[in-house]
């Protein structure tokens, strides 16, 4: 899978798993960090970790493991960084703090039309 593959494949696990205000930018022309962000909220540290676990296996069975998982304590954020593709699901006061979307502003947001369900 390439990059945009893999953002879209992980937008749409969150999606299947309700994740609120879900965002995929492409910031390969910004960062060597990695080439897409995916961001998506929860509203409770329960759908936090149910969003991650459905993203990675997701993502696994897709033959694209997970280079890395961090959790913030207290369940109100997980990063899962695939190299190319860091997903961050928030819980939506998180979300709010950090800023991601402020701090990437200058990011290419992918259209999700037709990857996400229709609300």
């Amino acid at each position: 899978m390439n990059p945009k593959e893999i953002a879209l494949a992980a937008a749409k696990a969150l999606d299947s798993k309700k994740g609120l205000d879900i965002k995929v930018l492409e910031t390969a022309h910004l960062t060597t960090l990695a080439d897409y962000f995916v961001i998506c909220a929860a509203t409770s540290t329960t759908q936090v970790k149910a969003l991650a676990d459905a993203c990675e296996k997701a993502l696994k069975d897709a033959g694209e493991p997970p280079h890395h998982i961090e959790g913030h304590r207290g369940g109100t954020w997980v990063l899962l960084d695939f190299s190319s593709v860091v997903v961050h699901v928030f819980m939506e006061e998180a979300r709010e703090f950090y800023g991601l979307e402020r701090l990437w502003g200058d990011a290419t947001p992918v259209d999700l039309t037709g990857v996400l369900a229709e609300p």
